[in-house]
């Protein structure tokens, strides 16, 4: 069993900067992608951006590309989320989660490619 627990969610103004931390714990997350997603209120969550460990495999949405950097920390059992530039339209509860590398090496970008999820962390931008 995998525990995911995220951190360094907060409030911050437009144009600011935030880092996301998330911790596993259970066992090592070596093999596993890596993702974050996030849901605001009234939406359905989304992909963020997602990670293999090697770094072969790394995907970020459209709305986050070159703002945002996904990383992990191998001898940590952490990843992070590097939040730059961020806008009002960011705000919602990030969430961590660890899956199967699929096939030809992918990392998933779909909620259901993921089988641990974290409890999520608020971000909220104001304008």
């Amino acid at each position: 069993q995998v525990q995911l627990v995220e951190s360094g969610g907060g409030l911050v103004q437009a144009g600011g900067s935030l880092r996301l931390t998330c911790a596993a714990s259970g066992r090592t997350l070596g093999s596993d992608a890596m993702g974050w997603f996030r849901q605001a209120p009234g939406k359905e969550r989304e992909f963020v951006a997602a990670m293999s460990w090697s770094g072969d495999s790394i995907y970020y949405h459209d709305s986050v590309k070159g703002r945002f950097t996904i990383s992990g920390d191998n001898a940590k059992n952490t990843v992070y989320l590097q939040m730059n530039s961020l806008e009002p339209e960011d705000t919602a509860v990030y969430y961590c989660a660890a899956g199967p590398i699929l096939g030809n090496g992918r990392v998933g970008v779909f909620t259901y490619e993921y089988d641990y999820w974290g409890q999520g962390t608020q971000v909220t931008v104001s304008s």
